[in-house]
């Protein structure tokens, strides 16, 4: 062969053998996890929406006219810590995938959540809150999957959940099933994440930190009368529930703490 023919050759060899993406073994276990949440939320017993929305709010005093003020201003603590992580995040180009998202959700869920308990027996509107939520949990998954496992796995996770969430929160007008999947099924997927260590040059979200303020939230949930029984109706389960969920961007927001020139070593 002449060496213009193996020039030719060697040229064209790309375009006949174009490379392919090859997954690493962590993001093929997080896309056979994504595979089992999908067909639970498809295929799993449907839970009528009907059946399980029963307004149980125990503390409904207004103040300065506000119905149920305990659990509507309770809010505007999405609100302080997604103002404060979009500030944080300002000239910081190391921000994990999702993050601006996930701040962008805490405020949305401030909307939302006090939209829906200014008159909670109106089912219609936890559309209003739960699609906050939703955009609020993918963006925390896309910092989870990017921290914990790649770039491009914290993107393809960002975009999933965020269509997955918001179709969730639609559909459970009628159907809780997928609502169901998604908010636990990926709580437990951050929790395995959580168990693995950070890829290299990862910011150093503490994941297990936003877990637990998550689980707290959801103690409170539980609590909601036998808190406000204890506190001598001073505060009800529910109150402290938006408080604790609220807190659980504080290890997000304490990672993305500015670097001074100090800090940098010599």
């Amino acid at each position: 062969m002449r060496p213009s023919d193996q020039a030719q050759a060697t040229d064209a060899l790309p375009l006949s053998m174009p490379s392919r993406p090859v997954l690493t073994v962590r993001e093929k276990y997080l896309l056979a996890a994504l595979s089992v949440l999908a067909l639970a939320a498809c295929f799993a017993p449907v839970l009528p929406a009907a059946a399980w929305h029963i307004p149980h709010f125990v503390d409904m005093r207004a103040w300065l006219g506000i119905p149920n003020a305990g659990d509507v201003l309770s809010n505007l603590a999405f609100l302080a810590m997604g103002v404060w992580g979009s500030e944080r995040l300002r000239g910081r180009h190391d921000a994990p995938v999702g993050t601006s998202w996930f701040f962008v959700g805490l405020i949305l869920t401030c909307l939302g959540s006090g939209f829906y308990h200014l008159a909670p027996d109106m089912p219609q509107r936890l559309i209003a809150d739960r699609l906050g939520m939703a955009v609020a949990f993918a963006g925390f998954l896309g910092i989870a999957a990017s921290e914990r496992i790649s770039v491009r796995a914290g993107e393809a996770m960002l975009v999933l959940m965020m269509v997955a969430g918001l179709l969730a929160a639609w559909v459970a007008r009628e159907n809780l099933t997928p609502w169901a999947v998604v908010q636990y099924g990926g709580m437990a997927l951050a929790v395995g994440l959580a168990s693995i260590r950070p890829r290299p040059g990862a910011v150093g979200v503490p994941l297990g930190g936003v877990i637990v303020f998550y689980v707290m939230a959801k103690l409170f949930e539980l609590g909601d009368v036998t808190i406000f029984e204890v506190t001598g109706h001073l505060v009800s389960g529910h109150t402290l529930k938006h408080l604790a969920a609220a807190l659980a961007a504080w290890p997000v927001i304490r990672a993305l703490r500015p670097i001074g020139p100090a800090q940098f070593p010599h």
